[in-house]
């Protein structure tokens, strides 16, 4: 569903487009105008697909939260777990915008490439602070990067003992070991 048909707008609509195209349909189909009217079932249905159109635009406080249709397909795809399909529209997509870092940070993400996901959230959080789903994405792999590091450190693997150095050690005594014996 592109919530843009569904409201009859162009892409490019500004916020208070949508708000008066939605308000124009919400009366258009409300059930008060469709009683022991056999079109009933037919109105309400349409006015969810409005309802949930102009929350798929509005969400966090902005028309163009979600960007254009391909953003939205791009979603779809990284919650599907269709990556390729997804990498395939950040590809060919000439705008960089915060969206873009965004979905390019979730794609990383899924495909664990943790720091590469953790620069692009936090570029498209630098890029739009006022949006909430950007800044609880960053701060949810910041936590998860807290969390690997915690764990190696608790192994005894930290800047000040460095596995390396603790072999190339080993390795140099047990030499000196057999020139010894």
């Amino acid at each position: 569903m592109n919530p843009y048909e569904v409201l009859g707008i162009s892409e490019n609509a500004s916020e208070e487009e949508i708000k008066r195209a939605y308000k124009e349909l919400a009366k258009k189909y409300h059930p008060d105008k469709y009683q022991n009217n056999p079109l009933a079932d037919l109105a309400e249905e349409k006015l969810r697909e409005v309802n949930e159109a102009y929350d798929m635009l509005m969400k966090n406080g902005g028309a163009k939260v979600h960007g254009t249709p391909d953003y939205m397909q791009c979603r779809r795809y990284i919650d599907a777990g269709n990556l390729r399909a997804a990498e395939n529209i950040l590809n060919k997509s000439n705008d960089r915008s915060a969206e873009w870092f965004f979905l390019s940070g979730m794609l990383s993400y899924r495909k664990g490439w943790y720091d590469d996901a953790r620069n692009k959230l936090q570029t498209a959080t630098t890029m739009d602070p006022n949006n909430m789903e950007y800044s609880q994405a960053y701060g949810r792999i910041l936590n998860t990067g807290g969390q690997f590091q915690n764990q190696a450190y608790g192994r005894g693997y930290n800047s000040n003992n460095d596995m390396c150095c603790q072999a190339l050690q080993c390795y140099i005594c047990a030499d000196c070991c057999v020139d010894c014996i």
